[in-house]
């Protein structure tokens, strides 16, 4: 059988070629075969009879059912056995791509969720929906072009669409980065306010939980911890894993850290890496190794040593491409001047965090911390009484 690509069907119908890849992700195109990114249509296809009536119906409201409908079947809880075994029960492709992207992330196999994501090509909703974790993984892997062609894709949506479910979806996608990296400053004023109203109902746990971020970077901790510890009673289950679940108590961790509730912040910690682990699910751990205050190192060493070596790893690896997607955002670089070690440490004197507590996390002396301190404080040009109020301004 012959075939012909995109562009050949849609100058021998009379067409965009956008609207050839619509009727492809939408499946009325029958016995196409995709190859990679690239679609192969019968050549002796005829173009379909209803095809103009297309541009006589918006697209965001077919687009905004067909998005809701993938949201509500990848949002199912995983068995917290095998978390995995929930590709056995999808049968849909762009149903297994969503989870199965969102469980290489997990693991720390980001080549593998955006390889996921470029499957998706032509299919705008499955493509809304991985978004976020594709975002995610293009900076943990600093794949710039990946993550423009991402943005530029969601903001299509932002500015064009008038359909306000979607147009808030696209939005909430944008947030990952903007939340990921302390970026606050470019989160949208209706999520940091927790006005929700304009998503559809799968959506707001994501919502929650970028909403907690925005807390954890405010230094709004008490809100950080409410907010997640709500998000866990409401939305999650004790027996099935989630990712927002093991994210959230993750969040819960990192909040009592802050707040200096040490034993709270070891339970919460021990029972995220309960659930995690054994399905190496190192990321949410990975990702946020300077928010633990030094707590996630002395678990893994003294409950999970054998995992202690790759999340450090995976964070020495992928903490510098968060770092400069941070400055992108910011426009500063001035984070780039600090070792890793040097600005965990900083992070901590710049949360209020006092020296005495400091030393003991990072098993050093007062004397040392001091000096430590001071040439951080060099190195940043810092000086004057209010230091560690100017050290904040750089920290996130």
């Amino acid at each position: 059988m012959e075939y012909m690509t995109t562009a050949e069907a849609a100058e021998k119908w009379g067409v965009t070629p956008r609207q050839v890849q619509r009727l492809l992700a939408n499946r009325r195109i029958p016995h196409t075969q995709k190859h990679s990114r690239a679609w192969m249509i019968p050549a002796d296809t005829e173009r379909p009879d209803d095809l103009g009536r297309e541009k006589k119906h918006p697209q965001e409201k077919s687009l905004f059912s067909e998005l809701s409908d993938i949201l509500a079947a990848t949002t199912m809880p995983m068995p917290i056995h095998n978390p995995a075994a929930i590709l056995d029960t999808v049968a849909e492709e762009r149903l297994r791509l969503h989870y199965e992207a969102e469980l290489a992330y997990l693991c720390g196999d980001f080549e593998r969720t955006k390889r996921c994501y470029q499957k998706m090509d032509g299919d705008d909703a499955s493509r809304l929906r991985a978004s976020s974790v594709t975002i995610a993984a293009s900076i943990s892997t600093g794949d710039y072009p990946l993550y423009l062609e991402v943005e530029t894709f969601l903001k299509g949506f932002v500015k064009t669409n008038t359909n306000d479910g979607l147009t808030a979806f696209a939005d909430l996608m944008l947030t990952t980065a903007h939340v990921s990296v302390g970026a606050v400053n470019m989160v949208p004023g209706w999520l940091k306010d927790g006005d929700f109203s304009a998503l559809m109902s799968p959506a707001k746990l994501d919502a929650l939980y970028k909403r907690t971020k925005c807390f954890q970077f405010l230094g709004q901790f008490e809100a950080m911890l409410a907010v997640a510890q709500t998000a866990l009673e409401f939305y999650t289950s004790k027996s099935a894993i989630t990712f927002h679940g093991i994210y959230f108590q993750a969040l819960c961790a990192m909040a009592c850290c802050a707040l200096r509730r040490a034993d709270e912040a070891k339970r919460w910690l021990l029972k995220a890496l309960e659930d995690a682990l054994p399905h190496g699910f190192i990321t949410p751990f990975a990702e946020s190794v300077t928010g633990f205050c030094g707590l996630l190192e002395q678990c893994l060493e003294q409950e999970y040593p054998e995992y202690y070596d790759t999340i450090i790893k995976q964070w020495e690896r992928t903490f510098i491409n968060w770092r400069i997607f941070h400055n992108r955002f910011t426009k500063s670089n001035i984070t780039l001047i600090l070792s890793l070690r040097n600005y965990q440490i900083a992070q901590q004197v710049a949360h209020g965090v006092p020296y005495k507590i400091i030393a003991e996390r990072f098993h050093m002396s007062l004397g040392t911390l001091n000096n430590k301190m001071q040439v951080i404080y060099e190195t940043l040009f810092i000086s004057g009484k209010n230091r560690r109020q100017e050290l904040a301004k750089y920290i996130w």
